[in-house]
């Protein structure tokens, strides 16, 4: 069953996956308000999404049109349902200037609202936000109704496996209720009747699954994430006030995007094409000139936006590691192509110099120890390759000895990508590296750093030495870490020894 699941969340893009997901809980709420559990009709729902909808996506269209910056319509989509399950659906003329305001200040909020042209706050947050302090018309969350409530878990779950920032999502709901428990006990309130109130009529559990985990309002690196939900979790008890202003879920998170934006600063590029290069098979290295040097760290990943005409149901961002050292001056990333591919991917082959292109947001923590001194093990899949390929290029540069064994597996050697560095390494850094491939020529078997089969439990065993005191990084396609991880468990390393490659699967 898991398996079904993640082969499903592989497929599907981050963003295409939140569409799924908010529309699912909509369709309930349909049928939910059909039969008066909501407090509004199904129709009034209806139409009220569908005003949200066509106004985010044209204000978007509007606002990207004057500031000259490719449209998402994924995004202005997503902001739209998110609104129609915070705001009360009424269809009053009031009602519909205030969805229409809201709607507008979310959209106006991605372009004005942000630091080197990348937003700060949520929108659909700051729009309430901003309303509440005007029109004195606010959000209501129906959507912490507790019908609704077994859904957006059910649901929510799927996203943060996903996205897979659980730290981030489960500290945020931890504190929030242990904050609520806290503040009841002091007010001589009933703590467990609280807690089941918070559980089952509030909107905790859509706030974290959905709004919080924003990826570029919220940090980039782990421990910064879980700083990041620790502080909105505090600030999002209803009991919660500041001075004589009471706190509300989405000025916790704004005030949640503000501290993110002061501890994870934010990243935006126009990078330039050089020059394309196939350095495997139906693998491509793309090479970018960029403005101004790019402060990141080997390992990291970056968002890609690439407008392109007749865009598939995968969408026009994708998140791609960087290939390149921030030692080097140019920007790398290496795509294997497959066949059918997306139209991203299209778009991407037949990019020229004059094509514009996006990056924004370096996160991750797939990065080197601080220590040098810590044994490490790089295993690669395939395209995998491309954060070994960033941080052997570091080490070389910067001439940095670190005690590095390199498993590399491949289908076929025309499979085996950025072989010149790892070699190179091998030669100066005395980086032990064995490519582990399914099928070996006549030329290649006889090579004593070539090696036939898996990274399995006999690869590992044979070829690390001390390999239980060692850090291993791994990074390739899923079935390829679920096996070497479950290899590296059955020869006894540590979980805490391992680290994956793993982007908010906005692919």
């Amino acid at each position: 069953m898991l398996k079904a699941i993640d082969d499903f969340l592989n497929k599907t893009t981050m963003y295409r996956l939140l569409i799924y997901y908010l529309g699912g809980l909509l369709a309930v709420a349909v049928v939910v308000g059909s039969f008066g559990d909501l407090g509004f009709g199904s129709m009034s729902l209806i139409a009220s999404t569908a005003i949200l909808l066509a106004a985010c996506w044209t204000i978007n269209r509007g606002f990207a049109y004057i500031f000259k910056t490719p449209v998402n319509h994924e995004s202005s989509i997503i902001t739209a349902l998110i609104l129609a399950l915070i705001v009360t659906p009424r269809l009053g003329l009031y009602d519909v200037m205030f969805l229409l305001a809201a709607s507008g200040l979310a959209m106006a909020s991605k372009y004005i609202l942000t630091i080197k042209n990348v937003h700060i706050f949520n929108p659909a947050a700051i729009a309430v936000v901003i309303t509440a302090l005007g029109p004195q018309q606010d959000a209501s969350w129906w959507i912490g109704t507790g019908v609704m409530v077994p859904f957006v878990v059910a649901g929510g779950v799927m996203v943060v496996r996903k996205i897979r920032r659980e730290h981030m999502v489960y500290s945020f709901i931890a504190v929030s209720f242990v904050t609520t428990a806290f503040l009841t006990w002091l007010n001589h309130g009933n703590v467990m009747t609280s807690i089941v109130q918070t559980a089952l009529t509030s909107p905790v559990f859509f706030l974290a699954f959905v709004m919080l985990t924003e990826p570029l309002t919220s940090p980039s690196t782990k421990h910064k994430q879980v700083w990041y939900g620790v502080l909105v979790g505090l600030l999002v008890p209803p009991q919660v006030h500041l001075a004589r202003f009471y706190t509300s879920p989405e000025l916790a998170l704004v005030i949640g995007n503000i501290f993110s934006a002061i501890i994870s600063p934010r990243v935006r590029v126009l990078p330039v094409l050089v020059q394309k290069l196939r350095i495997a098979a139906n693998s491509v290295d793309f090479v970018f000139r960029i403005d101004k040097q790019l402060a990141y760290r080997p390992g990291q990943y970056m968002e890609w936006t690439l407008p392109h005409s007749h865009i598939d149901n995968r969408g026009n961002r994708r998140y791609f590691t960087l290939a390149s050292s921030p030692t080097e001056q140019t920007l790398r990333l290496g795509v294997k192509f497959y066949d059918p591919s997306s139209s991203y991917k299209h778009a991407l082959i037949d990019m020229a110099q004059t094509t514009d292109i996006v990056a924004t947001q370096v996160s991750g923590d797939f990065v080197l120890p601080r220590s040098s001194k810590t044994k490490l093990v790089f295993i690669a899949g395939g395209i995998g390759v491309t954060p070994f390929r960033s941080m052997v290029k570091y080490l070389l540069d910067s001439h940095e000895q670190r005690d590095v064994v390199m498993l590399y597996a491949a289908n076929t050697t025309q499979d085996i990508a950025y072989k010149d560095i790892f070699d190179q390494a091998q030669q100066e850094l005395g980086m032990a590296t064995t490519y582990v491939v399914a099928e070996l020529g006549a030329t290649q078997s006889i090579q004593p750093n070539f090696r036939t089969g898996r990274v399995d439990v006999d690869a590992i065993s044979a070829l690390v030495p001390e390999y239980r005191g060692r850090t291993y990084y791994i990074s390739g396609s899923h079935q390829m870490v679920v096996a070497v991880q479950a290899a590296l468990a059955q020869l006894g390393v540590p979980k805490r020894h391992i680290k994956v490659d793993y982007f908010p699967g906005y692919m």
